[in-house]
């Protein structure tokens, strides 16, 4: 199969856990053979931001399309430099990752005494966050004026009785009230499989 027909939803699919679900198993093939995160991370972002857009029945490309789906990276998981002069990496930041949208934000502070949004909380908290309405939600930061609501599932790397925060993945949707609890079992899946497939 050609990996852009990953994207590509049957008609058999109506719910949103039959969406998620077929979306996690086309992630699976995309993922297979590779452990490094920028390509994984590349690959999902653009399948679900796809997917999504294929979906009319509940997003597609309308009023209740999702205009943003990516991931914001700890700084402390990038590679630093090989070639240029190497330069410190940020402490305490998300940085932008793979994603699929408008451009957005460069980084999200996330310290004890500067942690802003919803992508914040959401590292911070290591849980899920599912945001209505943006407007409402104190410190939003507003990447695209037309967003309406957000949901930001964190990536976190059990290992050793240990979870290690990595990042999250974060999705923006037109309207209000964009994402359910269907949207939220689909997305910490997809989270897991992108975390247990790739190498940090």
């Amino acid at each position: 199969m050609p990996h852009a027909d990953t994207a590509l939803l049957p008609d058999s699919i109506k719910t949103k856990t039959e969406f998620w679900d077929y979306v996690h198993f086309q992630l699976q093939y995309l993922l297979e053979g590779q452990r490094f995160w920028v390509s994984n991370l590349s690959n999902a972002a653009a399948l679900i931001f796809n997917s999504l857009l294929a979906f009319e029945k509940h997003f597609g490309n309308s009023e209740r399309a999702v205009n943003w789906a990516g991931f914001y990276i700890s700084a402390e998981f990038f590679p630093t430099p090989r070639v240029s002069k190497e330069s410190p990496l940020p402490k305490e930041q998300l940085l932008l990752g793979p994603f699929c949208g408008k451009p957005a934000c460069q980084f999200i502070q996330v310290g004890a005494d500067n942690a802003r949004g919803v992508c914040a909380a959401a590292f911070v908290k290591q849980e899920t966050v599912s945001v209505p309405d943006v407007e409402a939600y104190p410190g939003h930061i507003a990447c695209d004026g037309e967003t309406k609501s957000e949901i930001v599932c964190p990536l976190l790397l059990e290992q050793d009785g240990r979870v290690t925060a990595l990042g999250v993945l974060d999705l923006d949707c037109l309207a209000l009230n964009g994402f359910e609890e269907e949207d939220r079992v689909g997305l910490e899946k997809i989270a897991k499989l992108v975390v247990s497939s790739s190498d940090w």
